[in-house]
């Protein structure tokens, strides 16, 4: 996830071009989601200022991150943005690109189990 600093100014450029850089487990992803889940109305790169979400799933109220080497989950700024996601409602799930890439099967599972599981709660 990207945080933008500049707020709603640019907000809808800054998303496009995130769209279309997106990296090959991004890509994977994206595909996959939208063939398991067409219910589910997954987005790509949505904002929720401060931040851009990889995928966004409003009707299951559902994060996907996909994170790269890049990515420290236990960094100050990843534990802010994770928190500041979960208290406008949403779950975040994240997986490594080379999980997504090398079992995507696996990745899709555990989403699955989230999205009924939050069926199942409602």
């Amino acid at each position: 996830m990207k945080q933008d600093d500049r707020g709603q100014s640019g907000t809808v450029d800054r998303a496009r071009k995130l769209r279309h850089d997106m990296t090959d487990a991004e890509k994977l992803l994206w595909l996959k989601l939208r063939e398991a889940f067409p219910e589910a109305k997954f987005r790509r790169q949505s904002p929720i200022p401060p931040y851009y979400t990889d995928f966004l799933s409003y009707r299951h109220k559902l994060i996907i991150e996909a994170d790269g080497g890049q990515h420290d989950p236990l960094a100050p700024a990843e534990i802010a943005r994770t928190r500041f996601l979960e208290e406008q409602g949403f779950r975040v799930l994240r997986f490594w690109n080379h999980d997504i890439l090398a079992n995507s099967d696996g990745v899709l599972e555990t989403i699955r189990q989230s999205i009924d599981g939050a069926d199942n709660a409602s």
